[in-house]
């Protein structure tokens, strides 16, 4: 395909369906931008925009090479299934890591900051020494006028040491946007089977290139918000929503994975009834009909027979939405945004077989019995 129509394909997939998706998974890795101690040097987006650029400009670059890789290689570079999974769940758990680091040492920021506030109430028994290295509850650095407490400038709490502040360097910003292929949400899922197809590396960077851009303004907000934030008195706002970030990053693998317990959906009616049971063809081959909707897969457990091959139509219907991508049987499925995908699987065991969508939202069950 043309790479120019690759990118533009690419980058309306990000404008159109990628901004949700990837803002939920890949956002949470922006509260690394905010530095060590919980602060940004003082407020203002201004003072956020360098990290923010950094870490899109990392991001824009892993996920071109990325393309270029695919399409040169082809799916031998591609992550499956159980290793996006995993992959999720580090990430989540690094961000829910930061998140709390960040609110701890809000918490002691603030404490420490009050007037006359016991040092046993901000962590720091009795008579202990201060960072600073001095005792009590005000911190009086060695070498300064005894009773004189000082104080660092407003908006830079925690930030004085040797090779200046501890605010995140643009090298770890621009790092933090490259580890974001690692975390792929479900659009991206879908892009890397395109930049597969394009069979040359300048079309597989296109079109991946292209996603990221598309993007790019959903995060950039996101991490001016979180940075500018975090220099005021709703820090904990930023940490509380990180947190819920990581939880739903590692909650999104386990359940791609399969290593949470599942509770099949609802169904209205019997299961056995003719929109849910797979019927067999004159050639032996049963045959399902599945709807990839925005609210999840219908029906969410059909049944086959076991012991025969069976197909698998999953169709759509003006979908953009998380489903149209599936992890089913060890392997990724994209599926258009109206149309059909057929999926043919060997017979099976008595059994049940499980997939879910590219970011493990929703999963959908086909339950294989035995033949009477």
């Amino acid at each position: 395909m043309n790479p120019a129509a690759l990118f533009a394909g690419g980058l309306a997939a990000g404008l159109a369906a990628g901004t949700a998706s990837c803002a939920a998974v890949q956002g949470g890795l922006l509260i690394g931008l905010v530095s060590p101690s919980g602060h940004t040097h003082g407020p203002g987006p201004s003072r956020a925009l360098p990290p923010v650029a950094a870490f899109l400009t990392g991001r824009f670059a892993a996920h071109t090479a990325l393309g270029a890789l695919l399409g040169l290689a082809g799916a031998i570079v591609r992550i499956g299934p159980r290793t996006r999974a995993a992959l999720l769940v580090a990430a989540g758990t690094a961000v829910v890591v930061l998140a709390v680091r960040m609110l701890r040492r809000r918490r002691d920021t603030g404490c420490a900051s009050a007037r006359g506030t016991p040092a046993a109430e901000c962590g720091h028994p009795p008579g202990h020494a201060s960072a600073g290295g001095g005792h009590g509850h005000d911190h009086v650095p060695r070498g300064s006028a005894p009773g004189h407490a000082v104080t660092a400038p407003a908006g830079l709490p925690g930030t004085a040491g040797r090779g200046g502040a501890r605010s995140p360097t643009l090298a770890r910003a621009a790092a933090l946007g490259m580890a974001t292929i690692f975390v792929p949400c479900g659009v991206t899922v879908g892009m890397e089977v395109v930049a597969v197809s394009a069979g040359s590396a300048l079309g597989g960077a296109a079109a991946l290139a292209g996603l990221a851009l598309g993007t790019a303004p959903t995060l950039a907000a996101l991490g001016l918000l979180v940075r500018t934030l975090a220099s005021t008195r709703w820090a904990a706002l930023a940490g509380v929503a990180a947190m819920a970030a990581g939880l739903f990053t590692a909650g999104s693998g386990l359940r791609l994975g399969g290593w949470l317990p599942d509770f099949p959906p609802v169904q209205f009616g019997s299961p056995a009834s003719a929109a849910g049971r797979a019927l067999t063809g004159t050639d032996g081959v049963q045959r399902l009909t599945i709807w990839a909707t925005a609210e999840g897969f219908r029906p969410g457990v059909a049944v086959a027979s076991a012991g025969r091959p069976v197909e698998i139509a999953f169709r759509t219907k003006d979908n953009r939405g998380c489903t149209r991508t599936l992890a089913i049987d060890d392997r990724d499925l994209v599926l258009p945004v109206t149309g059909e995908r057929v999926v043919r699987l060997a017979a099976r065991p008595e059994g049940r077989l499980r997939y879910a969508c590219g970011m493990g939202m929703y999963v959908g069950f086909i339950r294989f019995e035995r033949v009477p």
